[in-house]
C-alpha cells in the first residue's frame, strides 16, 4: 500500500505536514503524489476529510499555469451534465482506465527496451559470425555525407571575403 502522508488544512488556507512538522504549499503536495505517496488532508477545526478540494485545486492551478489537465469541451460537458452523471463514470472507470493505461505502457516501454537490446545483440553477433568481413561504421557514414554538403565543400571555401574583393578592385 502507499504511504500516507497526513495534512492539516487550516482556516487561513495553510497546509501543515503532520509527520514533518512543516508548513507546505499545494507544489510540495504535488511533489508528494508524484513520489508514488497519497496525501490525505482534513481540516484542522472540523476533521472534515478536504483531501478532493485540495487536489481539485492542485489541478487547476496546473491548468491555471497552462499545464491544461483537462480540455475546455470536456469541462463544458461536466458542468453541463452535473455531478449526477459523470460521478459514476470517474468513481468506476477513469481510475481503472488509467492503471490500466499505465500498466500498459510500462509493458510497451519494457517490450521496447528488450527489442533494442535484441537488435544490438544481433548486430554483436553478426560481426562476430563473418570475422574476415568489414562492416561500415554508419556514424561514420552519417560524418562524411555531413562533409559533403558542409560551406566549405559547397564551395563557401572559394568565395572572396568581402575584404578580399576590395583589394581587387571591387
Amino acid at each position: 500500500m502507499d504511504e500516507q502522508v497526513r495534512i492539516k488544512k487550516y482556516a487561513n488556507r495553510r497546509l501543515y505536514d503532520m509527520e514533518r512538522s512543516v508548513y507546505i504549499t499545494l507544489d510540495d503536495i504535488t511533489g508528494i503524489i508524484r513520489q508514488g505517496k497519497t496525501v490525505v488532508v482534513h481540516d484542522a477545526k472540523t476533521g472534515e476529510d478536504v483531501t478532493a478540494f485540495i487536489l481539485t485545486q492542485i489541478i487547476l492551478e496546473e491548468a491555471r499555469k497552462k499545464n491544461v489537465f483537462l480540455s475546455v469541451p470536456l469541462l463544458h460537458l461536466m458542468i453541463r451534465h452535473g455531478n449526477h452523471l459523470l460521478n459514476d463514470f470517474f468513481d468506476k472507470h477513469l481510475e481503472e482506465i488509467l492503471k490500466h493505461f499505465l500498466a500498459y505502457k510500462s509493458l510497451a516501454d519494457e517490450q521496447f527496451s528488450a527489442w533494442l537490446k535484441v537488435g544490438t545483440d544481433l548486430s554483436r553477433g553478426a560481426m562476430q559470425s563473418m570475422p574476415g568481413f568489414n562492416f561500415p561504421d554508419i556514424f561514420e557514414a552519417f560524418k562524411s555525407a555531413n562533409k559533403d554538403y558542409s560551406p566549405a565543400a559547397m564551395g563557401q571555401k572559394n568565395r572572396p571575403t568581402k575584404t578580399e574583393g576590395r583589394k581587387k578592385g571591387k
